[in-house]
């Protein structure tokens, strides 16, 4: 079976859907009945990118604020140059790893990954949320198969789409081998770049925007006693998002003494060796359809405070230590119980390595292999 499978996302740095991507299309590359073919926006190719663009989101920023309806003429652009590919490169069904669906003919497989747009509309440019929504109602509706990440969006997808759940599939996801434990020693020269030492530090990963809900992280830091507080900074690390307002008004002060730092988006291997060096993974988003950082801290060995919200308990299960959202104080407390009290840390580890084996690329391809066939009989 030929497999055309929409790469255009891996032309920015990878974040979520772009690591996605990038494992699936390599436990799929296993499957000796698949033939995948990659599409990156502007030809078709056999062999995923080695990098992003240079320079990409900064000329996709400037060009976006410079031309009117720069999504819709982009789009078009990459539908002539999709059409074009096919007649040299054929292929037997799509599969959208995203919510912006190209038109196929054919049987097509989509990934919904969470229904961000719907939930919190005022993080997204309205250009931007337009076309995501014109999209994902027609690819939805395509769809042959949809593949979601857990439960959590499964059941989102059926009710806020009306799609039977005949329709929607749960592959979860996995973790990429660059995430395992690491010996202190092997992270002393590494981290001594970021001015931290191995086990002495709190991490927060994620895009810097109001679901991952930052500011009450920062205001639960802030409760910690200032002794811990010197002991353990928190370090953050990701891209700027949208309507950081209030985060923006909160980080002056809480990086004033040099506690808080900010690391902007960080390379793999680089957060590989943060995630495996922290004390803790802090992780207070509001909102996740899978919440694939709180997967690949328990597989380095690295304990997990989360809040219990959307899907994050199917993948911490057991081994996370929660609070509610809203909860700072809770938060607050979480956190200082893995910094105190060593028995509990290292229960809470031991739970994580074990969760963490529930998970894997393998697995979530070889469900996403099994849509296919599906979507090809039906």
């Amino acid at each position: 079976m030929s497999v055309g499978l929409n790469a255009g996302i891996l032309r920015a740095p990878r974040t979520g859907i772009g690591n996605y991507l990038t494992e699936l299309a390599l436990a799929l590359s296993r499957h000796e009945d698949l033939r995948l073919s990659l599409f990156t926006g502007w030809r078709w190719q056999a062999e995923l990118p080695d990098s992003p663009l240079p320079g990409y989101s900064r000329w996709s920023g400037l060009v976006k604020k410079a031309l009117p309806g720069a999504y819709r003429v982009r789009r078009l652009l990459e539908q002539q140059r999709f059409d074009c590919g096919l007649h040299h490169r054929p292929i037997d069904l799509y599969h959208e790893p995203s919510l912006w669906p190209l038109r196929f003919d054919g049987p097509m497989v989509m990934t919904v990954h969470d229904l961000t747009h719907v939930h919190y509309p005022q993080t997204q440019p309205k250009d931007r949320l337009r076309e995501i929504e014109r999209h994902v109602a027609r690819g939805v509706a395509q769809a042959r198969r949809i593949l979601v990440d857990s439960r959590f969006v499964a059941e989102e997808v059926c009710r806020h789409y009306g799609v039977p759940t005949s329709r929607v599939v749960v592959a979860p996801l996995g973790c990429a081998a660059r995430f395992h434990p690491r010996e202190h020693a092997a992270l002393q020269a590494p981290l001594a770049g970021f001015d931290v030492r191995p086990g002495g530090y709190l991490l927060c990963v994620g895009t810097l925007e109001p679901r991952k809900n930052l500011p009450l992280a920062l205001r639960a830091y802030g409760h910690l006693p200032a002794s811990l507080r010197a002991r353990f900074p928190l370090l953050i690390a990701g891209m700027p998002g949208w309507h950081l307002d209030e985060l923006d008004g909160m980080l002056p002060a809480a990086r004033a003494d040099g506690q808080v730092r900010l690391l902007g988006y960080q390379d793999d291997e680089a957060l590989a060796q943060l995630v495996a060096g922290a004390r803790l993974l802090l992780f207070p988003s509001r909102y996740e359809g899978f919440g694939l950082p709180v997967l690949e801290a328990m597989n380095s060995g690295t304990p997990v405070v989360l809040s219990s919200a959307s899907s994050l308990p199917e993948v911490a299960g057991e081994a996370g230590l929660y609070f509610a959202a809203d909860d700072e104080a809770g938060c607050a407390e979480a956190i200082r119980r893995l910094l105190e009290d060593e028995h509990e840390w290292q229960s809470r580890r031991a739970a994580g390595l074990r969760r963490a084996t529930e998970f894997s690329w393998q697995r979530c391809a070889a469900i996403t292999a099994g849509v296919y066939r599906q979507a090809m009989e039906s």
